[in-house]
């Protein structure tokens, strides 16, 4: 007999596909709707792909949601017509989304006033570990009802409860603040060691078995020689967390100027043209700022 679960995606961009086809793998009854209808049908076979969001939660146990914002996932679920209101009293709405923790802890008092499960369980691992189902999920939410949706979320990642409604959209937001800010210290590190006259890609080998190694030199780090800055994480999205995270903390009274300078500089990258290249094109940034023509590390 089968164990798995009827469940609905919305949103199967570079994550949520993958996403929705490891749920399909792990023997998940899925349906999928996306806002462009071409992308919803890359989920697989064996998924049923829907023409509107309601037609998908409907008589779904649990609903992932994976669209670009705060504003559309409100939007999508909670707006004239929002899909929430089709879903099952009792049903799960797990948004994975990155949102900010006042965007979260609204939906989540919005969602529980209406009969339905709720958890913010955003994610860290790019598109890489999406097709891997290795992502890591911070959840925010009930920890009893959270364990109870480990079906689903273990065939996306590990899962780990980090606290109440709105404390998985927090730890996203740290998480973006330590990569913002890792991205533009690997970014400088190699510009500095390529105008200094060394081979960047030396150096980023000889770097990587000390304290200074991390996934961001290891990955990016190959990207910014190679000169490859095809979107796995959008750089337009680094400014919605950075820009999220720095209004959280304005609001707390917090000084916090690391994040600011990252958020200023990825501000910067896309208002030149940089929007819909991989955060890693940090760099071109750095190099324009810097008067050198944006070109690969070479």
């Amino acid at each position: 007999m089968s164990t798995g679960w009827t469940v609905a995606v919305l949103g199967t961009g570079l994550m949520g596909g993958p996403m929705a086809a490891n749920l399909a793998a792990a023997g998940h009854s899925l349906r999928v709707w996306n806002r462009t209808l071409e992308k919803a049908k890359t989920a697989g076979d064996g998924v049923t792909v829907c023409t509107t969001a309601e037609q998908a939660v409907r008589g779904a146990r649990a609903v992932v949601v994976m669209l670009s914002s705060g504003p559309v996932c409100e939007a999508v679920l909670f707006g004239s017509g929002g899909a929430a209101a089709a879903m099952d009293r009792g049903a799960s709405l797990i948004v994975m989304s990155s949102v900010s923790l006042d965007e979260a802890q609204a939906m989540a008092r919005t969602a529980r006033n209406m009969g339905l499960v709720w958890m913010d369980a955003p994610v860290s691992g790019g598109t890489v570990a999406a097709k891997a189902g290795t992502l890591s999920i911070m959840a925010g939410g009930d920890a009893d009802e959270i364990a109870a949706v480990h079906p689903v979320l273990s065939a996306m990642g590990t899962v780990t409860h980090v606290g109440p409604d709105g404390s998985g959209a927090l730890t996203k937001l740290v998480n973006q603040l330590l990569v913002a800010s890792t991205i533009c210290a690997v970014s400088e590190a190699l510009l500095l060691a390529r105008q200094g006259g060394a081979d960047p890609a030396r150096v980023r080998q000889a770097l990587m078995g000390g304290f200074a190694g991390s996934r961001i030199l290891e990955l990016h780090g190959a990207r910014m020689i190679a000169g490859d800055f095809t979107p796995g994480g959008p750089a337009k999205y680094q400014i919605k967390d950075t820009g999220a995270a720095r209004t959280l903390a304005q609001s707390l009274g917090l000084d916090l100027p690391l994040l600011e300078l990252a958020d200023q500089l990825f501000t910067d990258l896309v208002a030149h043209g940089g929007g819909d290249l991989d955060h890693s094109a940090l760099i071109l940034e750095l190099e324009r700022r810097n008067g050198l023509r944006p070109k690969a590390l070479i």
